[in-house]
């Protein structure tokens, strides 16, 4: 409910065009990320293992993953409006989090899949706030093209600034991937007997790998930036939020 009421206040920040800064949207980002926290505490002691096990517990934790990044870098004002779009994303997820048959138990998850499970998503979170900062990048150079400069340039940050941001968020977030997928070949051999199946998830995680390795290494090394980065950021968190769960059906790997 306070992800909505935030995406409903969003409506009114686009509409105003951000004419001030303004803390309403952060205060109820963080009220919505204080019941979230709890509720996923009070999951995680009456389960006792960490809720990364299902596409229900997954969801819930790379939203909490955005909200709590968001917290931290919204804290400057120059970067708050990063919640008016990540708000209708966040109400996005959660809705399709609720789908019938998404939160399904697994009894057999161990401490080692918990903590692979958990760095996995703290990517995607970084990738999806990454992709947000891209967003903005994405809006504040088309209102420079139309000549509305003087309206975004005294109320969002630099336009080289949000690339800066969403490029780090984007590293971060591949570490943590990286991180998580070295995990991997353990979980394989304690579970399957072998360091390597072709399971559709293991597939798909390391394609999502080489995603983002291949935008970051077009970023750094081959200096294409600015606008090809923003739409390689978006279009690389959009197909992972398409195919996630899909994956996640079809893999045997990961199925309880």
């Amino acid at each position: 409910m306070g992800y909505g009421l935030c995406a409903l206040y969003s409506v009114f920040l686009w509409r105003k065009g951000f004419r001030r800064d303004d803390w309403i949207n952060y205060i109820g980002l963080a009220a919505a990320f204080v019941a979230h926290t709890s509720a996923m505490a009070m999951r995680g002691f009456s389960l006792a293992r960490c809720p990364v096990n299902n596409l229900f517990e997954a969801m819930m934790f790379v939203m909490w993953t955005i909200v709590a990044s968001y917290l931290v870098v919204g804290a400057f004002s120059k970067l708050r409006f990063l919640g008016a779009f990540a708000s209708p994303a966040l109400l996005g997820m959660g809705i399709f989090a609720l789908m019938p048959g998404l939160d399904t138990a697994d009894a057999n998850a161990s401490s080692l899949a918990s903590l692979h499970a958990a760095l996995i998503l703290l990517s995607y979170g970084a990738f999806g706030l990454g992709s947000v900062a891209a967003v903005m990048y994405l809006k504040e150079e088309r209102d420079l093209k139309v000549h509305k400069a003087r309206m975004v340039l005294s109320l969002l940050p630099p336009i080289q600034r949000l690339e800066l941001i969403a490029s780090r968020l984007l590293v971060a977030g591949f570490i943590l991937l990286t991180a998580g997928l070295a995990l991997a070949p353990f979980l394989m051999m304690q579970r399957f007997g072998v360091v390597f199946q072709q399971d559709a998830k293991v597939i798909w995680s390391i394609g999502v790998w080489l995603i983002y390795g291949g935008l970051l290494a077009m970023r750094w090394w081959f200096s294409h930036g600015g606008r090809k980065f923003a739409w390689g950021a978006v279009g690389s968190f959009s197909f992972v939020l398409l195919t996630f769960w899909g994956v996640n059906l079809l893999s045997k790997a990961h199925q309880p």
